[in-house]
């Protein structure tokens, strides 16, 4: 729809500089960098100021005057020293759209990934997670209709901080047991994911008030990454984030399904580690010499990626996201563990079929439509899973908050 709108915009000004100027050239067309000005915008009076003898914007006015209406635009409007910005009838746009009028073929061939969603699973969905759940589910909607081979992703941050912080309130606050946590799944009056919510904030609080306590946090996280072990303190930690992270995931699956958003496949963060998405990852990583070990300050004991790496990107998003003040990112904490951006481009490279290693599947449940939503394990599965990743374009729907570390990921993903 709004491809075929721009190719109607860019054939009305070629048709017009052919009749009123004798001009056979081609328009740019580009999308203004602030929506509040438009839909297009159109920079042709630059360029034909040396040919016309006249100031750029003098051009973009006669032309945005002279030029005959054009369906499904609105108004013309001149704006700095000579754009022409290019504002659609929105409500034609939107009557098109339910008729589903104006498509045109795909462009391109191969599998496009659009992942979305991405709720840590440690707490009920709230409206922002419903937010991004739409936008993707949206954008995954009109890709399809437009005849794209579509694979639907949710990653699922099951190992990361908020999880840890709610199986060490458990653990440590409340001196649960998995075996007690399991009682709290079986009781009908409790609404696990809430319980969990409130836990959270809870931990939150003391983690203010008695600060030593963080060291649960590391404990905790470590116990988790290994996913069990021997009897003892570290194996409960782990039985509880297993317990909490799969309850919840199957709490936020039946929020979302009740607006009709449904998945292809749930990779977990727990894998990225077992199956060693993140060590291939950190050799690839180490061998293009994209991370480097610090040996001094802050950092030191650390794998980081330098400054300059995720600048090439755009250095205003690092600026404004390098809320620490680090002039490097790290990548592997001084106590092994992996950030979360550093698990991030194990996953996306995984995406692009880059990485030489693939999941393993379970098929977790079946939708109404009879398509399923398998979930990756580290288990060996005797059902015949599709084949997932391997990408020929990748789509993340994420807030822009968190547009500086996807830079750094994406400048894992150059080296």
């Amino acid at each position: 729809m709004f491809l075929a709108l721009e190719q109607r915009v860019r054939e009305a000004f070629q048709a017009h500089l052919r009749s009123a100027y004798s001009l056979d050239i081609p328009v740019l067309i580009e999308q203004p960098r602030q929506p509040e000005f438009g839909e297009l915008a159109l920079p042709a009076a630059f360029s034909l100021a040396r040919q016309l003898r006249k100031p750029p914007r003098k051009i973009a006015e006669e032309l945005a005057a002279s030029v005959p209406p054009i369906p499904g635009v609105a108004r013309l409007e001149v704006a700095g020293n000579g754009y022409i910005n290019v504002r659609f009838d929105r409500g034609a746009y939107a009557a098109a759209l339910l008729r589903g009028g104006m498509a045109a073929p795909p462009s391109r061939t191969g599998k496009i990934i659009v992942e979305h969603t991405n709720i840590n699973p440690n707490k009920a969905a709230h409206i922002g997670h419903l937010r991004n759940a739409v936008l993707g589910d949206t954008f995954v909607r009109m890709l399809r209709s437009r005849g794209h081979q579509v694979e639907v992703q949710n990653y699922i941050d099951n190992t990361g901080v908020q999880v840890a912080d709610v199986v060490a309130a458990f653990h440590f606050l409340e001196k649960r047991t998995p075996e007690d946590v399991q009682s709290l799944l079986a009781d009908a009056a409790v609404r696990f994911d809430y319980y969990c919510w409130d836990l959270y904030a809870r931990m939150s609080k003391y983690y203010e008030d008695h600060p030593e306590a963080l060291q649960w946090r590391a404990e905790t996280l470590h116990a988790i990454e290994a996913g069990g072990g021997p009897p003892g303190p570290r194996r409960a930690l782990a039985e509880i984030g297993h317990l909490v992270a799969d309850t919840i995931l199957q709490a936020h699956l039946n929020t979302m399904l009740r607006l009709s958003v449904q998945y292809d496949v749930l990779p977990r963060e727990s894998e990225i580690l077992r199956l060693r998405f993140w060590s291939t990852a950190f050799e690839l990583l180490k061998q293009r010499g994209a991370i480097y070990l610090e040996t001094k300050g802050k950092n030191a004991g650390c794998w980081c990626m330098p400054s300059e790496a995720f600048r090439e990107a755009g250095a205003e998003d690092v600026a404004e996201g390098a809320v620490e003040g680090d002039d490097a990112k790290v990548i592997v904490r001084s106590d092994g563990t992996v950030t979360y951006v550093g698990k991030d481009i194990a996953y996306q490279l995984w995406k692009f079929g880059l990485l030489g290693r693939d999941f393993i599947y379970r098929l977790l449940m079946t939708y109404a439509d009879r398509s399923g939503v398998w979930v990756t394990t580290d288990e060996p599965q005797d059902a015949s899973a599709p084949v997932f990743g391997r990408g020929t374009r990748v789509y993340n729907v994420i807030d822009v908050r968190q547009a500086y570390l996807q830079k750094v990921v994406q400048a894992g993903l150059r080296a």
